[in-house]
């Protein structure tokens, strides 16, 4: 199944809404790494923290539409130029960790990987 192709029936555009679940979570500089440990964690710094949600496509023009929305879960769809999208879960942990389950394309190639992201301080 094709996900650029997905329509999801009352999505929700993510033009200056923010996600439910991420209202507690607040951006500044986050450790993201494949590791619950934070072993070989990149540092980000985002103003809102649902861009973590496009971090395989960070830095990348991308329109986001939020799919899903409960009080410690969200689910964002994005796509971005160039014909690359993804699909990311984000589970609150905390308002300082998150678990981000996410796969899509990039570059033609197909990702998938769950990622662990701890808010470190501020920008």
């Amino acid at each position: 199944m094709r996900l650029a192709g997905l329509v999801a029936v009352g999505a929700i555009a993510l033009v200056g809404a923010a996600p439910v679940a991420l209202k507690n979570v607040a951006g500044g500089r986050w450790e993201v790494s494949r590791s619950a440990t934070g072993h070989g964690a990149t540092r980000v710094c985002v103003a809102d923290p649902a861009m973590l949600a496009q971090f395989e496509h960070r830095g990348g023009s991308c329109t986001r539409v939020i799919l899903s929305d409960r009080a410690a879960e969200t689910i964002i769809h994005y796509t971005c130029q160039g014909g690359d999208f993804g699909r990311t879960k984000v589970t609150v942990i905390t308002p300082r960790s998150l678990r981000l389950e996410t796969q899509g394309i990039s570059s033609g190639l197909p990702f998938s990987y769950q990622l662990h992201a701890r808010r470190v301080g501020n920008c």
